[in-house]
């Protein structure tokens, strides 16, 4: 497959798992029309995939010790820091995506957005990937 592609299908997959965890109270998405709103969850997809990509593998190389301590459970903090950074660069950015607050809904949310990815990726043929 096409690197090009399986780039924008995965920006896809995270836009749709960001849409999902907007069904938490504390997650808000502006914007008005469907089209503005479709824009603004494709640039936060993109943000967080950046996000994920850079800062986690370092997070998890100098807390390697943490994770085993906490036996991984320590993952559910730093996904919870991460998408309230996405939050803040998403505001940085003039995007209308919200998220309140650290504990339950960045929690909440980084756990809905992984898990409706888990999900789709699961489910999309191993042509796409």
């Amino acid at each position: 497959m096409n690197k090009g592609l399986a780039i924008i299908l995965q920006v896809a997959v995270i836009a749709v798992a960001l849409w999902v965890s907007t069904l938490l109270s504390g997650i808000t998405l502006g914007g008005g029309s469907t089209t503005r709103k479709a824009f603004t969850l494709i640039v936060v997809a993109v943000i967080f995939g950046v996000v994920n990509g850079v800062l986690k593998p370092i997070i998890k190389f100098v807390g390697c010790g943490l994770y085993l301590l906490t036996l991984g459970l320590i993952a559910l903090v730093v996904n919870g820091l991460l998408f309230l950074l996405v939050s803040w660069i998403a505001s940085q950015l003039d995007l209308p995506f919200h998220v309140d607050k650290f504990w339950p809904t960045a929690v909440l949310g980084a756990i809905i957005v992984g898990f409706v990815s888990w999900i789709m990726n699961a489910v999309l043929p191993d042509k796409w990937k």
